[in-house]
């Protein structure tokens, strides 16, 4: 028997090699260096003593096994995927896809200096806060507005600056979690605001607000929207109006975290009615919290609206600094925005209304060209009804009637899903009854191709 490790070869060796020549030119000596020698030490560690080695690594055999490790450190953690789920904000794939627009902006801001904190008409320091203001305060109908980093950072941001070590009162049927395992108590007290708990799960009343306003130090009202499921039944709870009353009898704000960031009338999207901003505020709300990256369709955001006065001290609060938004975010948000100005616009431009807007017969019709496709490949595929959701915690229960691409491959539909997870371009569908559906309002016409070429590699593998 042969003991393959004395034909191991040297680092030195290797490098001489012409297919190492070119490896260098492609990745630096640095990096082919530091690769040959673990791939030399993974596999003197994976042979031991008395093992039948077997022959030697040709001289090949080694240029392609670095090339691959090489390779393999280059594919990059975070990568784009083909959303096969029918679920246009799927919190785990990323939420809301951003529009040309959008990406155009933040790569512009990305490339080089910006006047992110400079005034350029005066030639003095400027405010990074500015940017977008005026865009969001004529869309909602706010005297003024204020981005932070995310929609959570906005509330421990607003708590913190109106209610620091004082009491806010809550309805505890608005006690929600809001993903991640974090909840509102929690964020609560982590603004450093003392959650004063009113009325029942299921029922709490002007009353019990009121109660706890004349009992407690109570400096401000908070209102949730309960955007992630909902309670039917024998309820009852405090309009807005009703608290936004109270609030400006006490003399303290009223806060209403909406969260879902829905700027249209949701009937041009085929949607039930889902409370906007601009309702909250004609409805007497003092600071509203909404979401960049859900039903607005921008970058990951925290939209602050409301009071000139409070967003001035929420300005001057240094969580505002820790809390702030990039110049990339900015731009993206801003680019977004400008779209709302012409509704149609926006309906046709921003990635997520279009998926929620979209008509069953476009859906139906690009299901059918991607079976067809498959079809002429010799796969079979069939057009099957869909249901989606609207996703990112908001409208549940709202089913999407969609269109989908079903395939039941002979190697199975869990082997055919990771092969797709995991391929070159990487989709994600979803799987029913032993098949695997893949459902097309969330799959954009420029991505067909895309799928088509993942699917028909994926299932000859399989098969």
């Amino acid at each position: 028997m042969t003991d393959a490790r004395r034909h191991l070869p040297s680092v030195d060796t290797l490098l001489l090699e012409e297919e190492f020549q070119e490896l260098q030119r492609r990745f630096g000596r640095e990096r082919v260096v530091r690769r040959i020698r673990a791939e030399i030490e993974r596999v003197r560690s994976s042979w031991s003593s008395g093992k039948d080695f077997g022959e030697p690594l040709a001289r090949a055999d080694w240029g392609a096994l670095v090339a691959s490790a090489l390779e393999t450190e280059d594919v990059p953690s975070l990568r784009a995927v083909i959303n096969a789920t029918g679920i246009v904000l799927h919190t785990n794939l990323g939420r809301a896809p951003l529009a040309e627009a959008a990406r155009a902006a933040m790569a512009q801001a990305a490339h080089g200096y910006s006047n992110l904190e400079f005034n350029l008409l005066e030639g003095v320091r400027g405010s990074r806060y500015d940017h977008c203001a005026d865009l969001f305060a004529r869309l909602s109908g706010a005297e003024v507005a204020l981005v932070v980093n995310n929609a959570a950072g906005a509330l421990v941001l607003a708590l913190n600056a109106v209610a620091a070590g004082r009491g806010v009162a809550v309805s505890r049927g608005e006690l929600v979690e809001i993903g991640g395992g974090f909840r509102i108590p929690e964020i609560m007290e982590r603004s450093g605001a003392r959650m004063v708990e009113v009325g029942a799960t299921n029922r709490t009343r002007l009353e019990d607000f009121r109660a706890a306003v004349e009992t407690t130090d109570v400096a401000a009202l908070l209102k949730v929207h309960r955007s992630n499921f909902r309670m039917t039944g024998f309820t009852e709870e405090a309009s807005l109006g009703e608290l936004a009353n109270l609030a400006h009898e006490r003399g303290i704000p009223l806060l209403h975290d909406l969260g879902s960031g829905l700027f249209l009338d949701p009937r041009q999207l085929g949607l039930p009615p889902e409370p906007r901003a601009s309702e909250s505020l004609s409805q007497g709300a003092d600071l509203v919290v909404v979401s960049g990256d859900k039903l607005f369709g921008g970058p990951q955001a925290g939209i602050i609206l409301g009071r000139a006065d409070l967003i001035g001290t929420l300005r001057a609060n240094p969580l505002c600094r820790a809390l702030r938004v990039d110049k990339v975010t900015l731009a993206g948000l801003e680019a977004t925005a400008r779209l709302y100005l012409d509704p149609p616009r926006a309906i046709r431009e921003i990635p997520t209304l279009r998926m929620l807007a979209e008509d069953d017969a476009s859906i139906r019709g690009r299901a059918q060209a991607v079976a067809d496709s498959l079809g002429e490949a010799g796969i079979v595929a069939e057009v099957v009804r869909s249901g989606g959701a609207v996703g990112g915690g908001t409208y549940p229960g709202v089913t999407l009637p969609s269109w989908a691409v079903a395939l039941e491959p002979k190697g199975g539909a869990t082997a055919l899903s990771a092969l797709l997870r995991t391929g070159t371009t990487a989709v994600v569908g979803r799987i029913e009854d032993a098949r695997l559906l893949l459902d097309v309002r969330t799959v954009a016409p420029e991505e067909v191709a895309g799928l088509i070429a993942a699917l028909t590699w994926a299932v000859r593998s399989v098969s």
